[in-house]
Formats: structure tokens, C-alpha cells, sequence
């Protein structure tokens, strides 16, 4: 796997998760929590949603093919999805108040719900870890490298929720949101890329590959 392809991975799995809009999620879900048990509620919830990432990226593709469903049509259904989810972030109310609005009127625990899901663990970034372990395309070592950089992405987010305090009274609920809406343009382009990527794998498109970095000028 080239370093671009490293790259891209790494910032695909960062902008869909993204771990700084969940900073206000987490401050919400532990505001009746005492400080002593911040971090451990903060590991809860990232093991939670480590286990929900994991199990998609080694069973989604299976269950898939099980009913009989092709991943080239996947990638263009999951690159509409990721489109829409991007918009959401752009034109649509911030992720933290839409969670914790929908937190308000839950009955779930507050690690699972919206903390784990579908705060860290969101609908975008289950598409995406799936999109990413093409078992056709990707042999298991390259699978077991996007496996490291989901581990990495959630690690970073783990110890965002650690220092959440610092940060929002760095960045504020503003600055969350604006981070929020970049990560969402940067999402619609990944998700355009993963829609041509499935025309190509169904042979609809002919995409040529882009250049190596190597043979940049």
C-alpha cells in the first residue's frame, strides 16, 4: 500500500468519525458523571465503538455477499450516503447539538448513546470501513494496515475525550462546529471519489489511476 493510499485511508476514517465533534457530546454525556470517572466513561465508550468498527470491518463485506450484493454497488450506495451525511455536516445542524438533543430524550446509557453511537461509531463511518476492506482488491495485510489506522483514529479520539475540557474551553462549541463543516467538505469529496470508484469496479466508468506521487514533478 502506497504512502497516498495511507494518507487518504487515514483522513477518510479521521473525517468520519471525527473526534473533535464528539468533545461536546462527551461533555454533555458526563455532566452528571463525577470528574474521578470521566476517563473511565470516555474508555468505555471508545471500546464500545471499537468493537461495533471492527465488527463491520470484518463482517461487513461477508454479510454483503451473503445476500447476494455486489461491492461495486455498495461503494456507489455507501459514497451517496457519506454525500448525504457530508451535507448534513455542512448545511445541517452541528453534530454535537443533533446528538445531544437526541440524547435528551433517550433511555440508553450515555457511553453507548450518543457518546459511542452514533457519535465515534456513526452510519458514515461504518460505510466507510467496509468501502475501505474490499476483500477482492485488498489483500488481508493491506486489510490488517486499515485496521491499524481505525485503531490510530480511535486512539487520537480516546485521548481527545481526556483532555475534552481543556479543548472546549479552548475551542468552544463554535469551534467544534466549524471544524465539523470543514471535515464535511472534505467528506463530500471522499464520498464523489467512492462513487466513481464503484462505476469503475461494476465497469460502468473507466478511471484511469492517478498519478504516483513519484511522478509529480
Amino acid at each position: 500500500m502506497q504512502m497516498a493510499d495511507l494518507v487518504r485511508e487515514f483522513i477518510t476514517l479521521l473525517v468520519v468519525i471525527d473526534p473533535v465533534g464528539s468533545v461536546p457530546v462527551f461533555l454533555y454525556a458526563v455532566a452528571q458523571v463525577p470528574r474521578s470517572l470521566h476517563r473511565r466513561f470516555a474508555l468505555r465508550a471508545v471500546i464500545i465503538a471499537t468493537f461495533v468498527l471492527l465488527a463491520f470491518l470484518v463482517g461487513g463485506q461477508f454479510v454483503l455477499e451473503t445476500l447476494g450484493l455486489r461491492l461495486g454497488s455498495f461503494q456507489i450506495a455507501g459514497g451517496i450516503v457519506l454525500f448525504l451525511f457530508a451535507m448534513s455536516m455542512i448545511f445541517g445542524e452541528s453534530k454535537p447539538d443533533v446528538e445531544i438533543e437526541e440524547a435528551r430524550t433517550g433511555d440508553l446509557s450515555r457511553a453507548v448513546f450518543p457518546l459511542a453511537i452514533p457519535s465515534i461509531a456513526s452510519p458514515g463511518a461504518m460505510l466507510a470501513i467496509v468501502v475501505l476492506t474490499d476483500n477482492h482488491r485488498q489483500t488481508l495485510s493491506e486489510q490488517a494496515v486499515t485496521a491499524g489506522l481505525l485503531l490510530l483514529v480511535l486512539v487520537i479520539t480516546l485521548i481527545l475525550l481526556f483532555l475534552a475540557s481543556y479543548i472546549h474551553r479552548l475551542i468552544g462549541n463554535t469551534g467544534a462546529n466549524i471544524i465539523s463543516r470543514v471535515m464535511g467538505i472534505i467528506l463530500a469529496t471522499i464520498a464523489v471519489d467512492a462513487i466513481i470508484g464503484g462505476l469503475d469496479a461494476l465497469t460502468i466508468l473507466s478511471v484511469p489511476e492517478p498519478p504516483s506521487s513519484s511522478a509529480l514533478p
